[in-house]
Formats: structure tokens, C-alpha cells, sequence
């Protein structure tokens, strides 16, 4: 084996050299996968594609699993979906985010250069975007002096949860007053198409607001600290200097046809059910409300004994006690949803309407909570190419009750597949309650960050260390700035 390999080696080498006899040492030095002259557009499509699968990723290989939407079948070792998070479970969400932020950045200073003010106002939700997401998920990070290598920061300070989230709410708010809505932009535009039609700059102005309704939403418990109730009463009573989403079409979704360079981010669709159940409380919701994506989202359970017929949707149990066994083959998840054409819920309609319903049960609006309510259910349904039936909200599983608990369950299935925003909004609401089967770590308790990957505790000792000191510890439980 070793000598093939060696031949090998050698083969290759020897036509390496053949290759290279009539290049110039700078061309064969010379990447060509980098943009050569970068421009403000020609980064967004590169951002938007990237960030968004990489989002669909994250709620495939974590939040399926914390969620009870999916687990790991048959296993029962220390995963994810039996609360067990270790400094790696978070450490690809982090470098990427950061990747991806550098090039946001670059972004925004191109639009500068150029004197383009759709450009900029872009740059500054897409930032908020990603890093309210990043902060979300592990409490407080490198912000202000982040991605500063040429400033000579090497080792940037962690900055509080609350000064990232005021800073990152006013960014949306300037960026919302930015846009030019009478002229397009110049390169491809992944999300709203702007490139092609002005329009969609009034869409981009949606995407702005409704996303910063989402982050107002999620800092509620912090009132007062910073001024919640009055930015959202502003955004919802001007909808005219404020705009947001009004449909399914305005939502920020992106589009993959499977034609390269827009592939899906699962590459073989066997592997996004390899070794795999669907999670017995989600799939259990669906069925409890009727719901005409349970064959969209899921296969059906089999009997164990030949010929192995089909009986109905059944999920596994997450967090099953150790040693179970189960008397059937559960339900998977369905590999369609793996497979192009497919849209990548980046923040949907849907989302915005439940948002609105829980601000209006709270009195923080006006408006109809009921309204609000099924509004987001039938987004929720038709976002996935589906038909409300007729008569669904005459189930008493899926009819508006006036509790939060209710907005919150609908919530978490609309949420399907939306990066990590269902984890995100249980631990705030603590809606749904997710069951414990007997096997779940961690006292079965909901762990409420991700511990922060090795590198920033190696590589940035001093400044993780304050972090660490100044949130509680690096732990699973501590809870972050906006949860407490």
C-alpha cells in the first residue's frame, strides 16, 4: 500500500512539473479563485450565499438536535441532543462567522470608497445580522476591535451583550434612513434582486426593520435598561419611514437552484438522513395540528417486521434513558430537503407575524394578537409551497388561546430550519417546554450558550478570561446579558 502510494506521489509530481514547465513563477503563484477587482457588489452575493447556507448547516447539525427536530439514531452516546456542548460545538459557528464578518466589513469600506449608500446601509444589516446571531449563542465577544489586524489588534477585547446590541439596533436604524429606494444596485443581488429593479431596495428596507424588530424582541427582558418598548412602538407606528415585511415575497430568503455555484450545502442527500431519526415532539406537533408538511418534512415510520409497512409518522424520543428500544423504525427526516431547488429561510414573514402577535399579546402594540397569530401560521404553511386547509384553525391543538405558550409552539415549527433562532427564542420564552425522556445531561436542563471555542481562550487568554469572569464562567448554564 505504501508503494502505490509512492507511485502515486511521484506520478503526480512528474505531471505537476510538465504542467508547470511553460508557466511563469507569478502564474502559477496567482490565486485565481480571489475576485480580482472587488467592488462593494461583487462581495454581497459571495456574503449572502455563504452566511445563509451556512445558517440552513447550523440548524441541520445543531439545532435539530437541541430542538428535538431531529437526533442522531441509534445513539446513545454524549450528543447535542442529550445536552452535551463541549468548546468544539461552537467553533465552526464562530470562525465562520468571523470569516464572513471580515468580508462584511471589507464590504461596507468598497461602498465608502464608491460613495454608494445602498451598499453601505447592506453592509450594516448584514452585519447586524451575523453578529447578533454570534453573540446569541456564546454572550459576550470581540466587537468593536474584531477583525482589526491592520489596526494591530491581534487580541481584541470581548465586548458586553448590551453595548454589541445597542450599537447593532442603531446601525439598523441608520441604515433603514440610508437607502436609496430609487436606484438599483450593480451586482447580483441573492435575496431581493436588486440589481434588477429598485424595488427591491424597498424590500431591503423591510428585511432592515423586521430584523431589527427581531432583536428588540429578543432583548424584552431588558426594558428600560435600553429604550425596547419605544424603538418597536416606533417601527410598528410608521410603517411609511419604517417599512416591514407585508408578505411571503418580502421575506429575506435565498434561492439555491442546484446550478453552480448556488449548490445545496448538503451535498449528498443520503447523508442528511444517514444514521438519523426525526425528533418525537416536533414530528408529534405537527401531527397534533394536521399539519399538510408532515410528508414535506418527514418519512414515515416502519413496522421492524417484514415486509416493514409503513405505519404513520413516529419520531424517536430525544434524550431516550439509556437502553430503550423501540418497537418500530421512527420516521427520518425527508432527503427533499436536502435537494435543490430549495430556499434557505434566512428571516421569513412568518417569523415577523408571530413576533407581532407575541408585542401585541403583551400590549406593547396595537394590533390583533390573533391576527398576528394565524397570520404567521398560514405564512408558515405557505412558505413551504403548501395550502392552509380549510377549517384549520377549528383544532383546538392549533387554535389561538390567548397564552404565549401557544404563539411560542407555532413559533418554533415556522422557525424550521431558520439557523439557530428556534434555540435562540426557547431559552428566552422557555416556550416550548421540551420533554425530558429519561437520558438528557445536564439535569435536563436547556443549556443557555455554546462555551467558547479553544482558540480565543488560547490565542486571547487576558481578554477571554475577563469574559469569562464578567459573565459567571464559560459554562453551558450561565445565562447571557438578555436572559436574565
Amino acid at each position: 500500500m505504501k508503494q502505490t502510494f509512492k507511485k502515486l506521489m511521484i506520478i503526480g509530481s512528474f505531471a505537476f512539473v510538465l504542467v508547470s514547465c511553460g508557466r511563469t513563477f507569478e502564474e502559477i503563484n496567482t490565486d485565481t479563485s480571489k475576485i480580482e477587482n472587488p467592488t462593494a457588489g461583487s462581495l454581497l452575493g459571495p456574503i449572502q450565499y455563504d452566511m445563509s447556507s451556512y445558517g440552513y448547516s447550523r440548524a441541520d447539525d445543531f439545532t435539530f438536535d437541541i430542538m428535538q427536530v431531529a437526533l442522531s439514531f441509534p445513539n446513545e452516546g454524549n450528543t447535542v441532543s442529550r445536552y452535551y456542548l463541549t468548546e468544539s460545538t461552537g467553533a465552526g459557528y464562530w470562525n465562520t462567522s468571523y470569516r464572513w464578518l471580515k468580508q462584511v466589513k471589507e464590504m461596507k469600506q468598497f461602498a465608502v470608497k464608491e460613495d454608494n449608500k445602498n451598499y453601505q446601509a447592506i453592509a450594516m444589516v448584514l452585519n447586524a445580522w451575523i453578529y447578533a446571531n454570534l453573540t446569541d449563542a456564546f454572550g459576550d465577544i470581540p466587537f468593536s476591535e474584531a477583525l482589526s489586524l491592520e489596526e494591530n489588534i491581534s487580541k481584541p477585547k470581548f465586548d458586553k451583550q448590551k453595548d454589541i446590541y445597542i450599537k447593532l439596533l442603531d446601525d439598523l436604524k441608520a441604515a433603514n434612513l440610508m437607502f436609496d429606494t430609487t436606484k438599483p444596485l450593480t451586482d447580483p443581488d441573492l435575496f431581493y434582486h436588486a440589481e434588477t429593479s429598485a424595488d427591491g431596495i424597498l424590500k431591503w428596507k423591510k428585511f432592515t426593520n423586521s430584523l431589527s424588530l427581531r432583536l428588540l424582541t429578543r432583548i424584552l427582558n431588558r426594558n428600560g435598561e435600553v429604550n425596547v418598548h419605544q424603538r418597536i412602538q416606533e417601527i410598528a407606528n410608521n410603517p411609511l419611514t419604517y417599512p416591514i415585511f407585508q408578505n411571503n415575497a418580502d421575506g429575506a430568503v435565498l434561492d439555491v437552484s442546484g446550478v453552480a455555484p448556488y449548490l445545496p450545502p448538503i451535498a449528498r442527500p443520503q447523508d442528511f438522513t444517514a444514521y438519523r431519526a426525526a425528533g418525537e415532539f416536533f414530528v408529534n406537533t405537527l401531527k397534533n395540528n394536521n399539519d399538510p408538511r408532515l410528508s414535506k418534512f418527514f418519512s414515515q415510520a416502519k413496522n421492524l417486521t417484514p415486509p416493514n409497512a409503513n405505519i404513520g409518522y413516529f419520531g424517536a424520543p430525544s434524550g431516550y434513558a439509556l437502553g430503550t428500544v423501540l418497537n418500530y423504525q421512527p420516521s427520518n427526516l425527508n432527503q427533499n430537503l436536502a435537494k435543490a431547488p430549495l430556499k434557505i429561510l434566512v428571516l421569513p414573514y412568518a417569523e415577523l407575524q408571530f413576533i407581532l402577535a407575541e408585542l401585541s399579546f403583551k400590549g406593547i402594540i396595537s394590533g390583533n394578537a390573533q391576527t398576528f397569530y394565524e397570520n404567521g401560521v398560514k405564512a408558515a404553511v405557505e412558505q413551504w409551497g403548501n395550502t392552509v386547509p380549510a377549517n384549520y384553525f377549528a383544532n383546538t391543538n392549533l387554535a389561538y388561546n390567548n397564552t404565549l405558550e401557544r404563539i411560542m409552539l407555532q413559533k418554533y415549527v415556522a422557525l424550521f430550519f431558520v439557523d439557530h433562532q428556534q434555540w435562540y427564542e426557547q431559552r428566552r420564552t422557555g416556550f416550548p417546554v421540551m420533554p425530558n425522556n429519561g437520558g438528557l445531561m445536564n439535569n435536563g436542563k436547556m443549556p443557555q450558550r455554546m462555551p467558547y471555542p479553544t482558540n480565543p481562550r488560547i490565542m486571547n487568554t487576558a481578554n477571554y478570561n475577563a469574559a469569562v469572569t464578567a459573565m459567571g464562567g464559560d459554562n453551558i448554564n450561565v445565562k447571557m446579558w438578555w436572559n436574565q
